[in-house]
């Protein structure tokens, strides 16, 4: 089984961040073939300061035959915020989209929950699988949906973008979370790989979503006030969103 997180930082954690958590890695350990994927030296577990405040980040990462690097970072500043960042990169060479999920969490509860099974396709567009599997989901019914940053285009029309507002609305995000786990992990089993030009597109898909996804100014300064200028761009180039050769 996989450890969720440090012990001591796992019950400091936002409870829907702690069950997510235990969903992405369960998913993980359960329907793919994991091994180790070696983060750059310093990187796996760091701790700073922002405006008098402890920050800790802890970064989890496998990979599989399937998927060139899974990312899980839980990070916890002070007694403010807390966050949940996961993304699992496609190897190149099988057609697959980008699954990502943030959840971000104040004193006032959470203020941020998205997650989103990006396309990597020529055309921006879902394969047929995904399409049927994920159309036939219950409808999502949430109070209050967020708006995408001015990047956003990247998302496919399946994103959820939303602040739970209710225990119930959480719990309602979780199971979409998981549903969306699922069907990734599914198709990827099933999926075969491509060659040559094919493979080249999937991969410029990729490229185009890391390249905009380090567009997140909040995150950027976040970790420039906290490591400095050049820590934060080694982060956010070499850990959070890292280019594929």
């Amino acid at each position: 089984m996989i450890a969720v997180t440090n012990p001591e930082i796992l019950p400091l954690l936002h409870p829907l961040i702690g069950q997510l958590a235990t969903a992405i890695l369960s998913h993980w350990e359960n329907y793919l073939d994991l091994s180790p994927f070696e983060l750059p030296e310093g990187l796996g577990y760091v701790e700073g300061r922002l405006e008098g405040e402890k920050l800790i980040i802890e970064n989890r990462c496998y990979q599989t035959p399937q998927f060139r690097k899974m990312h899980l970072e839980l990070a916890k500043l002070g007694n403010g915020l807390d966050i949940l960042h996961c993304v699992m990169f496609p190897r190149p060479e099988y057609p697959l989209p980008m699954f990502g999920c943030d959840i971000v969490s104040g004193k006032a509860g959470i203020s941020a929950a998205i997650v989103d099974l990006s396309p990597t396709s020529g055309d921006k567009t879902l394969s047929s699988a995904y399409n049927e599997a994920l159309a036939a989901l219950p409808a999502a019914d949430f109070a209050q949906a967020r708006d995408l940053p001015p990047w956003g285009h990247i998302f496919s029309q399946y994103c959820l973008f939303i602040r739970p507002e209710t225990a119930a609305e959480e719990r309602q995000f979780l199971q979409r979370v998981t549903d969306f786990l699922t069907i990734h992990c599914k198709c990827a089993r099933e999926s075969q790989p491509l060659s040559g030009e094919e493979a080249r597109i999937y991969l410029q898909g990729q490229r185009d979503y890391c390249s905009q996804q380090q567009k997140n100014d909040k995150t950027r300064r976040v970790l420039e006030k906290a490591f400095g200028w050049e820590w934060a761009e080694r982060y956010m180039t070499g850990v959070l969103f890292d280019l594929p050769d």
